[in-house]
């Protein structure tokens, strides 16, 4: 079952499942800078407004836009 990156709280791991349909450009770039299917992450950091967002990928901090990283399909890990 995936889940959305907007299900999120701090703390949580989850593992890449997948991207959806969206805007190939910014998949693209999603993938260049690590985040591919199978790649486990750690949610650090949410905004005081929610947007962005910081996440502890391959030893090194990635701050995201909710909207443009909700193209991840992702599973929580325990």
């Amino acid at each position: 079952m995936t889940i959305s990156i907007r299900s999120l709280v701090p703390g949580d791991r989850v593992r890449v499942a997948g991207l959806a349909r969206g805007d190939r450009g910014y998949r693209q770039r999603l993938l260049a800078m690590g985040l591919t299917p199978g790649v486990e992450f750690t949610l650090k950091r949410v905004a005081p407004l929610g947007d962005p967002i910081e996440i502890s990928v391959r030893n090194f901090a990635l701050t995201l836009r909710r909207d443009e990283a909700s193209v991840l399909e992702l599973e929580r890990l325990s």
